[in-house]
C-alpha cells in the first residue's frame, strides 16, 4: 500500500470492513497547514480530495472536529449547505448536521455577558503586546501568540491566566499550537466524538488530530476505532504520520478499501 506504513495499513484494512465507520477529522494542523492569520486556512488539496472521497465511499461519515467556532469553521472549511461532512466546532459544544443545519446545547445569557466582558479585559490587557491577538469564539476567547516573540507570548498568557483566574476560576483552559483557549462550556473533542458516533450509529471511528486537544478524542476510541497522530508530540494513536500530505495518502486509500470491501 503506497505511502502508507505497515501498522496503518492493517489499521486500514479492519476499517474498511466496518459497517458503519466515521471519519472525524481535526482541521488546523491536520487537514489545513497552521496559518499565521487563522481564517487563511484552507484545506490542502489532497487533503480535499481524500475527504471527497471518504464522502462517496459507502456506509462512510466524515465529520471535522475543531475548536474552532462553527461560524469561523464553515468559513474555512468552505462548507456550503448542502455538504455532506459534519462539523462539531468549539470541541463539541456546537454542530452542524447534514439537514437540520445548527445544532447546540444553547447557553446562558450570564455566561455570554461574562464572555464579552472577559474578552474586552483580555484585549486590553494585551493590547501593548506586538502579535498578540484575541480570537472570539462561541464559548470564550483564544489568546494566539503565534506571531509574538517567546517573551510576548510568555506575558499575554500570564496576564490572561491572571484575568481568568480571578473573574472566572470555573472556566476551561485548553493549550494548543501558539493557542490558550479559555471557555465557559467543558465539552471536549472526546465528548464531540462520542455524540458524533451515536448520531450516526458508527460501528468505528477513525480520529486524526495533530494537537494537545485532539488527544482527549484519540485516548477516548475504543479497541475497534483508530486514532492518527498527525506530526510529533506524545500520543495515545495507534498511527502516527509526519504530516498533512501523508495523512491525506491514508484517508485516499481508506475511502478505496471501503469501496472495493462494501461497494
Amino acid at each position: 500500500m503506497s505511502g502508507v506504513d505497515e501498522p496503518a495499513v492493517h489499521a486500514i484494512e479492519r476499517l474498511a470492513a466496518s459497517p458503519r465507520l466515521l471519519v472525524a477529522l481535526d482541521f488546523d494542523g491536520t487537514l489545513s497547514p497552521l496559518e499565521d492569520e487563522p481564517m487563511d486556512a484552507r484545506m490542502l488539496p489532497a487533503a480535499r480530495v481524500a475527504v471527497e472521497a471518504l464522502v462517496e465511499a459507502p456506509e462512510t461519515v466524515v465529520a471535522f472536529v475543531s475548536g474552532r467556532s462553527l461560524v469561523d469553521l464553515r468559513v474555512i472549511a468552505e462548507h456550503g449547505d448542502d455538504s455532506r461532512v459534519l462539523l462539531a466546532g468549539s470541541h463539541g459544544a456546537e454542530f452542524w448536521i447534514p439537514g437540520e443545519g445548527l445544532v447546540t446545547h444553547g447557553e446562558d445569557e450570564d455566561d455570554v455577558r461574562l464572555r464579552d466582558t472577559l474578552r474586552a479585559h483580555a484585549e486590553r490587557a494585551t493590547a501593548h503586546l506586538d502579535g498578540v491577538w484575541i480570537e472570539p469564539k462561541t464559548f470564550g476567547f483564544g489568546v494566539h501568540t503565534r506571531r509574538a516573540d517567546p517573551a510576548d507570548a510568555a506575558e499575554a498568557n500570564r496576564l490572561v491566566d491572571a484575568i481568568i483566574a480571578e473573574e472566572a476560576p470555573h472556566w476551561r483552559r485548553r493549550t494548543g499550537h501558539n493557542i490558550v483557549e479559555f471557555a465557559f462550556r467543558h465539552e471536549g473533542k472526546d465528548s464531540a466524538v462520542a455524540e458524533l458516533r451515536e448520531r450516526v450509529a458508527a460501528t468505528a471511528v477513525l480520529f486524526a488530530g495533530d494537537d494537545v486537544t485532539d488527544e482527549d478524542a484519540i485516548a477516548s476510541l475504543g479497541p475497534d476505532d483508530l486514532g492518527v497522530r498527525v506530526g510529533q508530540g506524545p500520543s495515545a494513536a495507534a498511527v502516527r504520520v509526519p504530516d498533512i500530505a501523508a495523512l491525506a495518502a491514508l484517508l485516499s486509500r481508506l475511502a478505496q478499501e471501503r469501496t472495493r470491501a462494501l461497494g
